[in-house]
């Protein structure tokens, strides 16, 4: 909502970070009496939604993906002014939110996900009689979402969150970010439009503005609410997860929360291609000026000459970057507080782009900091999150000592191992640790670039999620919000469709115990 809609509200704009001058126009932050409308409005919509058939939301969601295309370049322009990222960046995360938009209509067009179960009835069975028992996920109810600072598109208003969400069953209600909230405000237009377009009801989806965080608390406590998914700080999704579980009826909150992504240098690796793995490795550090949940912030190598060759042209590469405009003027301070506090720990050498950075201009310069993993292993501040465009290389005196090192990370999205594949075998117990620490394992690769698919878990053990179990990227991110229900001794036409012994739908059902498409009789 616009300010112009309310003028006794707070009001804010957001900024150009190459400039740092206001953007118009000027929006409102949303009072509590909106924030109970909107999800009173989306409760009231939820039951319509519970009813819809899996094509009328495959459609829906095909309609927004329509909309949203139809945006044009001045989505793409609004994005730029407010974000920096540059409009081929922006043109790519267009395509990778209308694509995920498409597979989630794809994947309940198909229909599989709802895990339909049955166990059918065993009238003789001894000493009891089996009941006819049939099992299914259907929607959780009001979704509320939050935009991330760092994609304004695929991880915003219309993002994977809200895409699985939608392809669950539920409405939505969504916190914009106040960092682009023009952008925001276009796409929940397009969003508008394929609500209307499709019948369903208003509350299918509404969105708030709001920089405070009681506008983002206000949404959490609604008593209407029924789960909340959210990418951002660690602080910020503490503080919502912490908020839910106090509420009297606790609800999830999938918080996605950025990490460490540790890189382990295998010698082999380093004694093969040094040069090159520090050349990929810069390249992934300073990707979007470091600005991404994957960036990997931690490298960890054994002592040796090659090691030291990695070294220096990991450091060459460093000081010849050039610093980049950031998203916003309070990620830059973030970045550049977050910096100086390494370059004071002891033992800790630092070497940063020889260009300085430009805080007019909201920039970051990238940076590199060396440690002995003695050092490390005693520094709580180097074993934390850099958002940014720097990383932290430890050295480590032996195979052991890296694998104790590893033992100490807190969970991560990812962990990323580089080395000969018969090396891989022999640091079996490598793979164990970082399999108990990271969601995704990358072998030989970087984790930036998360690829939007069937397979893919983009999450891990706190503090990089709330809750390890459940991905915020891919098709699997729709089990976040929907649960199982189960039907005892219902007739037949009683049930929803997936659970009907006709299997009307088509659909993959384990049927006791074992897999099917078979109607039953």
């Amino acid at each position: 909502m616009r300010a112009s809609e309310n003028s006794t509200a707070n009001t804010f704009t957001a900024y150009d970070p190459r400039t740092g001058q206001a953007i118009g126009p000027e929006f409102h932050e949303a009072t509590n009496e909106e924030i109970q409308r909107a999800v009173d409005a989306a409760a009231e919509a939820a039951s319509a939604l519970r009813r819809l058939g899996a094509e009328q939301v495959a459609q829906f969601l095909h309609s927004i993906r329509d909309e949203i295309s139809a945006l044009g370049d001045e989505l793409i322009e609004c994005a730029d002014r407010e974000t920096a990222l540059g409009t081929d960046r922006l043109r790519g995360e267009r395509d990778r939110t209308v694509n995920q938009i498409k597979m989630f209509a794809e994947l309940v067009s198909e229909g599989s996900w709802v895990d339909a179960r049955i166990d059918t009835a065993l009238p003789d069975r001894k000493p009891l009689p089996r009941p006819d028992i049939r099992r299914m996920l259907q929607p959780v109810g009001p979704v509320g979402v939050f935009g991330a600072s760092n994609f304004p598109l695929a991880f915003s208003v219309a993002g994977g969150d809200t895409a699985s969400a939608f392809a669950a069953g539920n409405p939505v209600v969504v916190k914009a970010h106040p960092a682009h909230p023009g952008t925001s405000d276009l796409v929940a237009a397009a969003i508008h439009r394929a609500v209307k377009a499709n019948g369903l009801p208003e509350g299918t989806f509404s969105m708030v503005h709001g920089r405070t965080p009681a506008v983002s608390l206000a949404l959490v406590n609604h008593p209407e609410l029924k789960a909340v998914g959210f990418t951002g700080s660690l602080r910020a999704g503490r503080a919502l997860f912490d908020a839910a579980a106090k509420r009297p009826n606790p609800i999830p909150v999938y918080a996605e929360m950025g990490s460490v992504n540790p890189v382990f240098v295998l010698p082999e690796s380093v004694d093969s291609n040094a040069e090159g793995l520090a050349e990929r490795l810069f390249r992934s550090v300073t990707l979007g000026v470091g600005q991404f949940c994957t960036c990997p912030g931690l490298v960890f190598g054994v002592r040796s000459d090659n090691l030291d060759r990695f070294q220096a042209k990991l450091i060459e590469q460093f000081e010849q970057g050039s610093p980049a405009t950031m998203l916003n003027a309070a990620i830059a301070k973030g970045y550049q507080e977050r910096f100086e506090e390494l370059r004071k720990v002891p033992e800790v050498k630092a070497y940063a782009a020889r260009k300085a950075a430009d805080r007019q201009h909201t920039e970051g310069a990238p940076g590199v900091f060396v440690v002995e993993e003695e050092a490390w292993s005693k520094s709580e501040a180097l074993r934390e999150e850099i958002f940014g465009p720097a990383t932290v290389v430890v050295r480590c005196r032996s195979r052991e000592e890296m694998l104790a090192a590893a033992r100490r990370l807190e969970g991560s999205l990812t962990a990323t191992i580089h080395g000969s594949a018969e090396e891989l075998q022999r640091n079996g117990e490598l793979i164990d640790v970082l399999r108990e620490k990271a969601g995704r394992l990358i072998f030989n690769g970087y984790p930036t670039g998360v690829e939007v698919g069937y397979a893919m878990h983009h999450g891990g053990p706190y503090p990089a999620t709330t809750d390890e179990k459940f991905t915020s990227v891919g098709a699997a991110a729709i089990y976040r919000f929907a649960r199982p229900v189960c039907y005892q001794n219902f007739p037949d036409a009683a049930l929803p469709a997936e659970l009907q012994n006709a299997n009307p739908r088509n659909i993959w059902r384990t049927v006791n115990g074992k897999l099917s498409k078979e109607r039953l009789s």
